[in-house]
Order: C-alpha cells, then structure tokens, then sequence
C-alpha cells in the first residue's frame, strides 16, 4: 500500500455532548489534541471548568454551547449554532448519559423516564439533528457512549444497562442506514473508569476490589484517556471501514 493509516483529525469539526467533566471532557481534549477543533455541549453553560480554556491552549477553536440533550430546543439550536460557527460538523460524540442506581423493584417512572430521556432519546435525536447536516456534507462519523452495562448485568442499573444496550443496536441501525453517504457510526462500551461520576463507588474497597477482579485480562481501573484514545480512532480516517461496531474498553471483564 502506497498510503499508511492517519490517526489524526487536522482542521475537523467535532461536537462532544456532556463534555464538562469525566470522559466527555478527555475526549475533547483528546480531539483537539488530534487537530480537530471542538464544539463542547454542557448542560450546563457556566460549567466548563476551565475546559474551553484547555481547548484553545492546544491551539484549536472550541465553541461552548447550552446543551441539555435531554430537551429537543437545545439539541436544534445547538448544532444549528455549530454549523454557524465552523461551517460543518464531521464528528459526533453522543457522550451525554446517567446513571441512577436503584433496585428494579424501586425504580421511579421519573428516574426511568429521566434515564431514557437522556441516554436513549438525546442520542437519538442529536445523531437525527447532525445526520442531516452530514448527509448533506456527503461524509461524517458519529461515535455513541454505550457501556458494558450493555452487555453485561449490573445489579441496581437495569434501566441504565436497558439504554446502554439500545445504544448498541442503534449504532448498527444508523450505520446501515447512513453509510450510503458515507458516515460511518460506531459506539464505545467503557467499563468502570476514574471518573468524578464513579468515584463515591470506587472509594469503597470492596466495590473497587471486585471490579478489578473483575477486570479479568488487565486488572486496574480504567482512566478517561483509555476511553478518548479509543474515539480518536473511531473519528480517525484509519477507522474509515468500520461501522456498526460497538467497541468494547473493559480490559476483558466481558471476555469471562
């Protein structure tokens, strides 16, 4: 082969939804670190922690935005607002997710309509909203936040694993749907990672001892980076051939 596989993103677009902290905030700035400049959705607006500032100083262009998924008006607007600013969109990070924890004989129908509202129909429809700005583009890729919750069971988090694992089909259903112009969807399933939202739980010992015993292959606790190194490529031309794949990153918990 005359040309060697490009991992990096020069003068590429991204949106990453619920980037202000934990793995939404490593993959933008693993994006901007690949060349791509990063439109960062935040639910809210005044709480970027210092992450658009982060942006800039690698060099790239970084577009903070309103964005609760959870509310179509912010989805339209928003990459309505992206396509303004920079002219296109060529990445999608559907990041944006939550996670209630409940017994399923206790689960509320406003924690479980809550649950789906973001997770399953913020995906959902923001793919809807920037899918028709890359099919007229002719190219794009899209990259969904699964889980190993989706396919693996979590006691307490039926209806998160529920959503997780719809996330999954829905990328193969996108990408058959969108290749034909030449977007490419693909999901990442992380396992447990340092984040701000798993810290309570890995602080007991007993709960992080069983999860890297669980973590059959590597056995440690996964950082964002892990999950960021993964979208990178996914977003990458390198990946250009693969869609509808959901990518598991849980140092082979689900290989037992």
């Amino acid at each position: 082969m005359s040309d060697f596989p490009q991992f990096d993103l020069p003068g590429q677009v991204a949106l990453v939804t619920g980037a202000a902290r934990g793995l939404g905030r490593a993959i933008a700035l693993a994006l901007a670190n690949a060349g791509a400049n990063v439109a960062i959705g935040l639910r809210d607006l005044h709480a970027d922690a210092g992450l658009a500032a982060e942006i800039e100083r690698l060099g790239r262009r970084v577009l903070p935005l309103q964005m609760d998924v959870a509310r179509m008006d912010q989805i339209a607007a928003s990459v309505n607002c992206v396509v303004r600013h920079f002219g296109r969109i060529d990445i999608l990070v559907n990041n944006a997710g939550i996670a209630p924890e409940n017994l399923a004989e206790n689960v509320r129908e406003e924690d479980f309509d809550n649950t789906l509202a973001v997770n399953l129909k913020g995906t959902f429809f923001t793919s809807q909203a920037v899918g028709r700005v890359m099919i007229e583009q002719q190219s794009g890729r899209i990259i969904n936040m699964s889980s190993q919750a989706g396919f693996a069971a979590l006691p307490t988090e039926s209806v998160y694993c529920m959503t997780k694992a719809g996330i999954a089909h829905l990328t193969k259903c996108l990408a058959i749907e969108w290749g034909r112009y030449n977007i490419t969807v693909n999901a990442v399933a992380p396992t447990f990672i340092r984040t701000p939202g798993t810290e309570q739980a890995l602080a007991d010992p007993e709960f992080r001892t069983d999860v890297i015993t669980r973590v059959a292959a590597l056995h440690r606790i996964g950082e964002p980076m892990d999950v960021a190194g993964a979208v990178v490529f996914l977003a990458s031309p390198a990946a250009s051939l693969i869609t509808g794949h959901t990518l598991l990153i849980d140092g082979g918990w689900t290989a037992r």
